[in-house]
């Protein structure tokens, strides 16, 4: 009887066993999808935030045009360093199907003025301050970092760091799109 009672009890083990594993994957899965970061060729995450006057912006309200979007803190040394050539980037562009969005992650909104205010920055400024629900969902690793977005929402090109946007190098991917438009895979004919 005792080696009937073992073969019942083996199957059952392992049938739980199996289950366990399972469950443990699909959890471990799940989990990794928060920290897929957002890749160039896929459709930019959306997002809605008010800017420094207390007026909502939605990034997708802006497709039909190339969009700037950059992340940044008033405490960032590097973020300071690029924004005198962001703003030149800004008045040069700001006439066209261009549009530059400066997100600050800046825990407090009076911060950001003063800073705006020194630097004499026209563009607009947005203030992430929902404790970063933007920037988790562009899965940041630092600031600054900018989002060049295509006119269909298609994040064309990722940088990580400063750069000096007056530089013909690096903004060869605006100008491309302003001029050609989106890439021609995601055309519709």
């Amino acid at each position: 009887m005792r080696t009937h009672k073992k073969d019942n009890y083996q199957p059952t083990v392992i049938v739980l066993s199996l289950v366990l594993i399972a469950s443990v994957l699909g959890m471990v899965w799940m989990q990794s999808e928060k920290y897929k970061p957002v890749v160039v060729d896929e459709v930019a995450p959306d997002f809605s935030l008010y800017d420094l006057d207390g007026r909502a912006v939605k990034l997708s309200d802006f497709r039909g045009k190339v969009v700037f979007v950059n992340f940044w803190a008033t405490w960032c040394k590097p973020c300071k360093e690029e924004m005198p050539s962001m703003e030149e980037l800004y008045q040069i562009l700001k006439d066209k199907d261009f549009h530059m969005l400066a997100v600050s992650i800046d825990k407090k909104q009076s911060d950001i003025k003063p800073f705006k205010e020194e630097l004499k920055l026209n563009f607009p400024i947005l203030h992430d301050n929902r404790w970063g629900s933007v920037d988790r969902r562009y899965k940041l690793t630092g600031v600054p970092e900018t989002y060049i977005i295509d006119q269909k929402g298609i994040l064309a090109e990722k940088v990580i760091g400063p750069r000096d946007w007056t530089k013909t190098d690096n903004v060869k991917m605006i100008l491309d799109l302003l001029q050609n438009g989106p890439r021609a895979r995601y055309k519709t004919s």
